[in-house]
């Protein structure tokens, strides 16, 4: 399918979120270089990243695997401190993990076994903020409820499915109530028909609470549809290739012009790319 260049620049100028001048980022990502050890490599993941993430927005991580997307989100989570740059939340430096930044993983075993969905979602507000258990358990059966699991409260893990498990996981991050939730990939194990029905759960859960997220995909669709701003990363090392805006788009704007031009703008910026390095490795 061609795509003229005016449908895909209208695309993005349509969908362009207005953020007040005066108003401050939650989260300040810059010039940021991440490193890890393997037990023959210094790997650096990520090189120079800059971005700011505004308090109610859906910001994704979008890159090909080995971009350092995962490795960026635990940068955020204060697991891993980067040798250049900095990344502030509300103007503090973060060094550590704190219950204002709460994540969910890929995997389905996430969750303590020995523990029932209410015990397991209440479990981090009794650590991490000492809440009295009267507290926490009212602030876990708001937030069972919000991801339509009441009926489970006292259900174990290994009799939920694997969307369940990742609705307990969301719902037990929601409940801490943190600045900024962090997702990687979380739907990516799912079927595709499970996983779509995870990403509208997601949306009408944002709309009803209007949480900020930060969410790792490799998947140009589910971006879009679940972003309200995409940073676009270059292969290995991770660096920025584009930042887009997709807020209008939802799973029925999939059949549209403006929605099929993002995708195949994003599609064009990942795959020339990756020719691109291909052919130099060819030629090396």
């Amino acid at each position: 399918m061609c795509v003229s260049r005016s449908v895909i620049n209208h695309a993005i100028r349509s969908n362009m979120k207005h953020v007040d001048a005066h108003d401050e980022p939650l989260l300040n990502v810059n010039g940021v270089t991440l490193q890890y050890k393997t037990r023959e490599h210094l790997v650096t993941a990520t090189y120079r990243v800059s971005f700011q993430v505004f308090a109610g927005q859906r910001f994704i991580l979008l890159g090909p695997s080995g971009c350092g997307k995962s490795t960026l989100l635990k940068g955020i989570a204060g697991f891993l401190k980067p040798v250049e740059g900095s990344m502030r939340l509300s103007g503090r430096v973060i060094d550590k993990p704190g219950p204002d930044r709460m994540m969910v993983f890929q995997e389905f075993d996430q969750l303590l076994p020995w523990k029932t969905v209410r015990q397991n979602v209440m479990f981090p507000m009794k650590a991490s903020r000492r809440l009295d258990g009267a507290e926490a358990e009212a602030r876990a059966s708001a937030y069972i409820n919000k991801v339509n699991l009441t009926k489970f409260s006292n259900s174990y893990p290994h009799t939920l499915s694997g969307g369940m498990k990742q609705r307990v996981a969301i719902a037990r991050a929601m409940a801490m109530e943190p600045d900024i939730l962090l997702m990687d990939e979380p739907f990516a194990a799912l079927d595709a028909l499970t996983r779509r029905k995870m990403q509208e759960e997601l949306l009408h859960l944002w709309r009803d609470t209007k949480f900020t997220m930060i969410f790792v995909t490799h998947s140009i669709e589910e971006a879009i549809i679940l972003g309200s701003r995409i940073l676009v990363m270059s292969p290995h090392p991770g660096q920025v290739k584009a930042e887009l805006n997709a807020g209008q788009f939802d799973h029925a704007s999939q059949g549209g012009r403006e929605f099929q031009a993002l995708q195949q703008r994003i599609h064009t910026m990942l795959f020339d790319q990756r020719i691109e390095q291909e052919t130099r490795v060819i030629h090396e």
